[in-house]
């Protein structure tokens, strides 16, 4: 079964890339986002995860629109930033959607300049993020997704509490959350910004 209803760019960049049809994730998960719906994906290793979040973001976005963000991702460190902003640009390239990778061994304060141009989607390590807002370097308040890649790094070095920060500082948004397994100390996600959140195993 083929992909349904992608945007020509995405559908197109995907059979370039030898993706005909969606995975068994893709399948659970895609139309679930693609309705707006909040989750937490929890699926192993090598299931396609990334992938899902790169299709679903390219989808929703469409198409650069204005200055701030509307998708940020929150990642565990420089290399995996680099790692999906290259994913990124592999299936955005017939779009003129945006990426900028902020992470802590770059100078910050051209981060925040560069943020400020103009950008679609974020792809941020949480304590880097935290510093570029409260230097109002980045305005959240258009945010449509925000995204955690293998939260599992949540649970190391503050990142949970950096994490926890920034719904404090946006509006109605989705959240999307991609792990290899569910760890109780998300339930207090659902107890707070995550509260309709849907749970999808694979």
């Amino acid at each position: 079964m083929p992909f349904k209803k992608l945007i020509e760019p995405l559908d197109d960049a995907l059979k370039v890339n030898g993706l005909e049809a969606p995975n068994k994730l893709q399948q659970k998960v895609l139309s679930r986002i693609k309705g707006g719906s909040s989750l937490f994906i929890v699926a192993p290793k090598g299931s396609g995860k990334t992938m899902t979040l790169v299709i679903s973001v390219i989808q929703k976005l469409k198409k650069a629109f204005e200055d701030a963000p509307r998708a940020l991702i929150f990642v565990k460190d420089k290399q995996a930033a680099l790692e999906l902003e290259e994913l990124f640009n592999t299936y955005k390239r017939c779009t003129d959607l945006r990426v900028y990778s902020a992470y802590d061994e770059h100078n910050i304060d051209t981060q925040r300049d560069e943020i400020y141009i103009g950008t679609d989607i974020v792809i941020a390590t949480p304590k880097r993020l935290n510093k570029i807002f409260f230097l109002n370097g980045i305005n959240l308040n258009q945010l449509q997704m925000c995204i955690v890649e293998d939260a599992e790094f949540l649970f190391r070095n503050e990142n949970f509490a950096e994490v926890n920060r920034t719904p404090q500082s946006i509006g109605k948004c989705q959240y999307l959350i991609f792990t290899s397994h569910f760890d109780t100390r998300f339930e207090r996600w659902r107890e707070s910004f995550m509260y309709n959140a849907q749970m999808v195993k694979v």
